[in-house]
């Protein structure tokens, strides 16, 4: 099927050059703002090469292409034209794409979040984030003292990232935000669906001396945000220290908790696995999860 590309239109003047996807190829993208230091189209370009697929990756940066939030539905709806396959979603369009969307996996819609939208007849949202962060603490963290956590941010993240926390054992987790509309939002529905004990938090120096972890869900310490979450005063040698932020992955919040001789879990776990699931949903087809950490970790190391 012909499909007219209009010249005005940013993915397809922008992003793709005024080319169509390929007819039998892949054709991916990542939407958000601040997002050229992104390793996904590297890690998902190269499974695809290595499985022989014709797979294309490419970064949809409305910071780069000066795109206001109120054109993500027309992004949205232009990708769907122009035959990609799917979209990852990051800051700060995880809640807002959800009323874009025709359906939510049972992940996304539990969450209140979505990361990944299969485009096609219907666009569909999922949440890998969830099962990527989640699998990142299992490998780096496994022996992590569990009691109490404190999660700074509740937005597209940090709604996945509490869950995922629950699921990995945490008995009980406090939840900060900038909005505390937002903080209480989250715990409210995580109650109602997991009968947790988390509670939202307005005083971070009193709950900081208390927990055994602290964990940045909020978008401090990207390059596009530089600087740290917390107060480093309150980060003390026997906390363990998560971010979720990869770029870079040595964040300020990760350096100074290093420092401080704390057990650290940076960012680039979570992205390699939400990468492999966010992969299969894409292409049909199931990925190594370490031929993708290892393409993570030579970029890096680059």
């Amino acid at each position: 099927m012909h499909i007219a590309i209009n010249p005005a239109q940013p993915l397809a003047r922008l992003v793709l050059n005024g080319e169509l996807p390929a007819r039998n190829g892949i054709t991916i993208g990542l939407v958000g703002r601040g997002i050229g230091g992104s390793l996904s189209p590297l890690m998902h370009e190269r499974e695809g090469q290595r499985l022989g697929l014709d797979y294309r990756y490419h970064l949809i940066d409305f910071d780069q292409l000066g795109l206001t939030d109120a054109q993500l539905p027309e992004i949205l709806a232009e990708a769907r034209k122009l035959g990609f396959a799917g979209l990852n979603v990051t800051y700060p369009f995880k809640q807002a794409v959800l009323p874009l969307l025709d359906d939510l996996a049972p992940d996304a819609a539990a969450i209140g979040a979505v990361n990944t939208v299969v485009l096609g007849d219907r666009t569909v949202g999922h949440n890998t984030d969830c099962w990527g962060f989640a699998e990142s603490f299992r490998r780096n963290l496994p022996s992590a003292a569990r009691q109490r956590v404190l999660q700074l941010g509740s937005g597209g993240a940090g709604a996945a990232v509490s869950q995922a926390l629950l699921q990995c054992g945490v008995e009980r987790l406090d939840i900060y935000d900038t909005d505390a509309t937002r903080a209480q939002a989250t715990v409210s529905r995580l109650r109602e669906r997991l009968g947790a004990d988390v509670h939202a938090v307005s005083d971070v120096a009193e709950v900081a001396g208390r927990v055994d972890g602290i964990v940045n869900a909020t978008p401090v310490g990207m390059t596009k945000l530089p600087g740290m979450p917390i107060d480093p005063a309150l980060i003390l040698p026997r906390h363990w220290i998560a971010d979720v932020v990869y770029f870079p992955l040595q964040t300020e919040l990760i350096r100074h908790a290093y420092s401080q001789g704390c057990a650290v879990m940076p960012g680039g776990g979570m992205a390699v696995y939400q990468a492999v699931r966010a992969f299969a949903l894409f292409s049909g087809c199931q990925p190594d999860p370490q031929a993708m950490a290892d393409s993570f970790n030579a970029a890096i190391a680059g």
